[in-house]
């Protein structure tokens, strides 16, 4: 692809949609026979029986939905419990939301030259909404998250904010245009720079919303970024260094 930059970032990769059982379950711990417990297992003076605690298990499933432990004498089966809330289920999900690696892709794809445009944008891969779902039988609860905006920071100690992931620049196009939407111009060279290169950083702004089982709301944005090296040059005038 021209414009190619060597992606690196914070990879958080995929999305799935999850189910789960949920039961009551016989804790692995139960107070001791000597009858001393602590404050979280006080024994029910009714006699012998067991701690039972709530579990939610599937694919993938993380056990977070707390319910407290119930106290069950011996041979007692315990009942069905109730389902999870949706705020529940929300919470699953979104702990289960798996965000694309941001893959930056610049032109020119490689040196980059003082005042001349240069485009930036994401590999289209890594922009789109991504979803996860969290379901137990008869309650089912989607996380939405849904990329917003995208801030550059250039390493000239300048910065861009794109409301897209950018337009990638298009083979035969005029190489002095500038992006349409997200671009940078430089000003001076890399030469200053450490290893002769300026580090860039993108980072991608994402909502995050939830909905099912008659309910619906929101999460704090979260965000994800990547980044790369760009080595600016003076543009030589032709003929130099040539007799």
């Amino acid at each position: 692809m021209p414009g190619q930059e060597p992606p690196s970032g914070d990879s958080i990769l995929g999305g799935k949609d999850t189910s789960a059982k949920c039961s009551y379950v016989r804790s692995n711990y139960q107070p001791p026979a000597n009858g001393v417990q602590t404050v979280a297992f006080r024994l029910d003076p009714g006699g012998g029986g067991s701690w039972y605690v709530y579990r939610c298990s599937g694919p993938g499933f993380r056990d977070g939905l707390y319910r407290a432990p119930i106290w069950l004498p011996d041979g007692a089966v315990p009942a069905e419990a109730a389902p999870p809330s949706p705020q529940e289920l929300a919470d699953q999900a979104h702990a289960q939301l798996r965000l694309p690696a941001v893959r930056i892709v610049a032109n020119p794809a490689g040196d980059k030259l003082v005042s001349l445009p240069t485009w930036l944008w994401l590999d289209r891969a890594s922009w789109g909404t991504q979803q996860a779902t969290a379901a137990v039988p008869g309650v089912s609860v989607t996380a939405a998250a849904t990329p917003t905006s995208v801030s550059w920071s250039m390493g000239d100690g300048e910065t861009v904010n794109c409301s897209g992931p950018g337009t990638p620049f298009s083979a035969g196009a005029d190489p002095a245009a500038a992006s349409p939407d997200c671009g940078h111009t430089y000003r001076r060279s890399s030469a200053s720079a450490p290893a002769h290169q300026f580090p860039v950083r993108a980072t991608v702004h994402w909502t995050v919303a939830w909905s099912g089982a008659g309910a619906s709301g929101t999460f704090p944005d979260m965000t994800t970024s990547g980044s790369a090296a760009f080595r600016v040059a003076e543009v030589q005038a032709l003929g130099t260094g040539h007799r």
